[in-house]
């Protein structure tokens, strides 16, 4: 086999577990699709990996026009999920944090996430599961264990990750 090949089937592989991780995901956010929309879920999750944002930064990270977000977040403020607080450093700006509700839905979520990788993974032989394990954290590093900026995709919160 040649190196060309070898490198596709690689990059195959990698790709079908990636497909797991976002269809893990995708069913994650559909838990909670009664509750907030998708953008709506990336605004919490991003608040609960990074906190409190302004809603400039929430619009940047998204990468969304400022009125979409302040439109977002208004609505996640009457839905009891974050409140808004004046930036203690500048009162011109308003940041917006989660409330405990917010906070528990993307630990619902989160947590929701977690469960179904735990299950994958206990279906495994446990030396393939070491394996898996060792080639995960290696993947990341070689990634520069750069998370999404936005928490679209976000598997572990703050503080939690047993690594």
């Amino acid at each position: 086999m040649s190196d060309d090949d070898q490198h596709a089937r690689d990059v195959d592989a990698a790709l079908q577990a990636a497909d797991v991780m976002m269809r893990v995901a995708a069913r994650s956010v559909s838990e909670v699709e009664d509750i907030v929309t998708s953008p709506q879920l990336r605004v919490l999750v991003l608040i609960a990996t990074h906190g409190p944002q302004t809603l400039g930064n929430v619009a940047t990270e998204l990468g969304v026009h400022a009125s979409n977000a302040t439109r977002t977040c208004e609505k996640l403020v009457r839905a009891g999920l974050i409140h808004r607080t004046e930036d203690p450093t500048d009162r011109r700006f308003v940041r917006v944090a989660l409330t405990s509700t917010g906070a528990q839905l993307v630990e619902r979520v989160i947590g929701h996430r977690r469960s179904a990788l735990a299950e994958v993974l206990a279906e495994m032989d446990p030396d393939e599961r070491s394996v898996a394990v060792a080639s995960f954290r290696a993947f990341a590093r070689a990634a520069g264990d750069l998370p999404d900026a936005d928490g679209r995709f976000t598997l572990i919160l703050p503080g939690t990750a047993g690594v």
